[in-house]
């Protein structure tokens, strides 16, 4: 007697049809998976281009139009604003970190000095815009951009009180003295370098002295 061929029961077929569905369905998720993700590398390219090119915070068409994708794909990615943030900054580590890194040829503390200058010097010139654009408040309101505008003019006409005019007139030391002396110089020595108060006067006034030694 030969033997008989099984018969695959329906609920096998069926089983075995879900699993070619979803098969497919995987297949389908990882699609648009990969063209959400190339849409959002054309976003983020895009704002870094807007932004350097003097857009401080681009409008969405703007963004669409660059990255020559649909307005409402800008808005989806736009809701996850930091992790596109953070992508940004990734990018832009990603270009300065060979400068970094890259070893002084420069021989001496002070010729590797003078190199290190010039080295940050262009990568500031990089950066600048895209540190601006994290300021975005000030850049939103023609308030805070008044004031701190005003603020600037305040330290700046404080220093032109008591310094002879010998100084003011040499822009380049009157400058530096303003860096020196200026809001942004006493939060990093505070904030970024952790600097206590005292320590933070000390910095400012030994920077001083260096800079109007033999005037």
């Amino acid at each position: 007697m030969s033997e008989s061929v099984p018969v695959k029961s329906r609920s096998e077929s069926k089983s075995r049809g879900e699993a070619d569905a979803d098969v497919r369905d995987d297949a389908e998720e990882d699609g648009r998976r990969q063209r959400s993700n190339r849409s959002r590398e054309r976003i983020v390219h895009a704002m870094i281009e807007l932004i350097r090119d003097g857009e401080m915070s681009p409008a969405a068409a703007r963004v669409a139009e660059k990255a020559n994708v649909g307005l409402r794909t800008v808005f989806r990615h736009f809701e996850e604003m930091e992790t596109l943030t953070r992508e940004i900054s990734a990018i832009v580590a990603a270009e300065i970190l060979p400068l970094v890194e890259k070893p002084f040829e420069g021989k001496g503390w002070r010729n590797q000095f003078n190199d290190l200058l010039e080295r940050r010097a262009h990568i500031y010139e990089r950066v600048m815009p895209l540190k601006i654009a994290g300021s975005l408040q000030r850049f939103r309101s023609k308030f805070l951009m008044d004031d701190y505008n005003r603020f600037l003019r305040m330290e700046r006409e404080g220093l032109k009180r008591v310094l002879p005019q010998k100084i003011i007139a040499d822009a380049v030391l009157f400058s530096s003295i303003e860096m020196v002396t200026g809001f942004q110089a006493w939060r990093r020595l505070r904030q970024d370098q952790g600097l206590s108060p005292k320590d933070a006067l000390n910095v400012v006034r030994h920077t001083i002295d260096s800079l109007l030694a033999g005037k």
